[in-house]
């Protein structure tokens, strides 16, 4: 039996939180179930993988190059895994490298060889890398010192021939070896470069930084790649950033798999991903950032995050395959055909997922704590947090993960921005905050239309369509509160609302369901209880049946024996029938989602016969 040497996550901050608690946890039981020894070095014990049981043996300790020696030293660990710790991790591993700790205690490196490492991480190097392969890289700069970042201050900058090309503001800088974007933003003129340049030296590992031409207003795109040491290669998942370049990913609303690519796109950038993480030698789990231009087929590699990231633990969990359970595997020398698949116990872990629904991303930001903090969004990461959510639409995705967020805000509606002025309303669209979504949908509301909220956000109109649409939706449920006059039937609204993906509360807020109805509901709910037992299951299970209708029908006639078995559910309905009527919008808000209730209340319960009307 082997001993391993898992570094952790460390400790919980912004761009590194429990994504890599989760990814380490699953590392350690994977490593056991192959029979190694596992030995944990974290300095945060507010975790799962410190539980009892996770690893064989912990240690709560500092992750600095001194801590981890001492370990090192009295566990004798025969290697080290250093990839599923997130940045501080990989860091780590190579300042150990660096020292000549590793060499001297004779402990291998699993996974990722530390050379592929640093072609990924160093920013010159994998500049070299990506020039190497034919793979497209924005125009940019390497800075390793002050007097380096003076000479490109100029928008006429020498380039490394010595003559003079254009480069123009803004410009991205993005420090090498950080985490979350740290140190880095956008630069729109020469005094910004300066301040966020330098600051970035500082924060670098390395003291390197890139400064890169702007791509705003492009596509961001990632893939999530596994590769293993045999070179066998795939995508576990796609995924799509609802906002533009510009928007660090961990602040975008993300969308798996991507909705706006066409065919060729996506297999362009598949392909790609694939050269890529092939190029440099990868074992295990890696992540491809790309830029596309909305306007064609261009593309750019943004940059490679050479181990399990934040968004592999999105992808993870989008896909049920288990990203960091199989990276661990391969790094103890298993190949992806050799990796049973957990899900579905008969295939592989050679085999990529497919998948028939949607998962929608949005962020969670701390700035209902801190009132006063700075709410634009730019390369460096802000959110503390984030909600996944999963339907078959991502109109409903989208919805759900909305009132997941656990904000005032449950639906599309924000009434900071109802009454503000056009002028600021356009900068609200314009600037990314964690509020602009709400803006964008009180654009779509005033009429704006599509072209003219991508004209100013950049935002692909393939989102804002399915925004536009529900926002047209919302237009009709609010229509019904002061009457229909086009001939539109409540009863076929409130279902489409529904399916849309609204809520029966978001309903009850838009249509103005009041206080004294849902008072009157909760008495007919506590007349009906116990009624509902049984039926309500074998509904929802009847709707993904052949014969959906006829078992619904079923459950309904069911129900109304047992209405009519009850004295006290007999009286209930008797008291809320005769004061409301079933084509009430507030009806149809409440009860729009119980198919049998609703079509048992239409028939109002014939007290002679307990069947319902034939014609329903």
């Amino acid at each position: 039996m082997s001993k391993v040497l898992v570094i952790g996550s460390g400790p919980i901050v912004i761009g590194q939180a429990a994504e890599f608690d989760y990814a380490g946890t699953q590392a350690c039981k994977s490593l056991k179930e192959e029979g190694h020894e596992v030995v944990l070095i974290n300095s945060n014990p507010a975790t799962i993988m410190t539980d009892p049981g996770v690893a064989d043996c912990l240690y709560i300790e500092p992750l600095t190059p001194e801590f981890c020696e001492r370990v090192i030293a009295r566990e004798r660990p025969d290697a080290l895994l250093p990839t599923l710790g997130g940045q501080t991790g990989l860091n780590l591993a190579t300042q150990l490298a660096d020292q000549g700790i590793l060499e001297k205690y004779e402990v291998k490196l699993l996974g990722t060889p530390l050379s592929a490492i640093r072609k990924a991480e160093d920013r010159e190097l994998f500049r070299a890398l990506m020039r190497e392969i034919r793979e497209p890289v924005p125009e940019s700069f390497i800075i390793e010192s002050e007097e380096d970042l003076k000479r490109i201050l100029p928008t006429q900058v020498p380039d490394e021939h010595g003559r003079l090309i254009e480069f123009p503001y803004p410009r991205i800088v993005r420090p090498a070896y950080t985490l979350g974007g740290t140190g880095g933003g956008i630069a729109n003129n020469a005094d910004e470069l300066w301040d966020i340049g330098r600051k970035g030296l500082k924060l670098s590992m390395r003291s390197q930084v890139m400064i890169e031409r702007s791509l705003l207003g492009w596509k961001e795109v990632e893939y999530e790649v596994m590769r293993d040491s045999a070179g066998n290669c795939i995508t576990v998942c796609n995924m799509e950033n609802f906002d533009p370049m510009g928007v660090h990913t961990g602040d975008s609303i993300v969308i798996a798999p991507s909705q706006t690519l066409s065919d060729i796109e996506y297999h362009m950038l598949r392909t790609a991903s694939l050269k890529i993480i092939q190029a440099l030698g990868i074992e295990g789990g890696c992540n491809v950032q790309l830029a596309v231009n909305p306007e064609s087929f261009d593309y750019y590699v943004i940059e490679v995050n050479p181990r399990v990231s934040r968004s592999s633990a999105l992808a993870s969990k989008a896909t049920g395959y288990p990203i960091a359970r199989v990276a661990a595997k391969i790094a103890v020398g298993k190949t992806l055909d050799q990796i049973e698949n957990q899900v579905t116990k008969t295939t592989r872990a050679c085999f990529e997922p497919a998948l028939d629904y949607v998962v929608v991303k949005i962020p969670r930001w701390p700035f209902d704590k801190f009132a006063s903090g700075d709410r634009s969004l730019f390369t460096q990461m802000k959110a503390t947090g984030e909600v996944m959510a999963i339907d078959r639409t991502f109109e409903s995705a989208f919805l759900k993960a909305i009132r997941g967020l656990e904000v005032k805000q449950k639906d599309l509606w924000h009434e900071k921005f109802v009454g503000q002025a056009d002028e600021d309303l356009r900068l609200a669209i314009k600037n990314p905050t964690d509020e602009r979504l709400w803006a964008i949908c009180e654009g779509l509301r005033r009429g704006w239309g599509v072209d003219e909220v991508n004209r100013i956000c950049r935002v692909d109109k393939w989102f804002l369509n399915k925004l536009q649409k529900l926002i047209d939706l919302e237009t009709e449920l609010r229509s019904m509160a002061g009457g229909l006059e086009d001939g539109a039937s409540p009863e076929e609204i409130v279902p489409r609302a529904l399916t849309a993906g609204f809520s029966p509360s978001a309903i009850e807020n838009i249509v103005g369901v009041d206080d004294e109805f849902k008072a009157d509901v909760k008495q007919l709910n506590d007349s009906i209880k116990g009624l509902m037992s049984g039926i309500e299951k074998e509904t929802v299970l009847a709707s993904t049946a052949a014969g959906r209708m006829e078992s619904i029908e079923e459950a309904m006639a069911s129900f109304a024996e047992r209405v009519e078995e009850s004295s006290q559910a007999k009286a209930g309905y008797d008291t809320f029938w005769g004061k409301y009527d079933s084509s009430d919008p507030a009806f149809l808000a409440r009860f729009g989602t119980c198919v049998w209730l609703s079509r048992l209340g239409r028939s109002r319960v014939d007290r002679k016969s307990t069947r319902l009307n034939s014609s329903h």
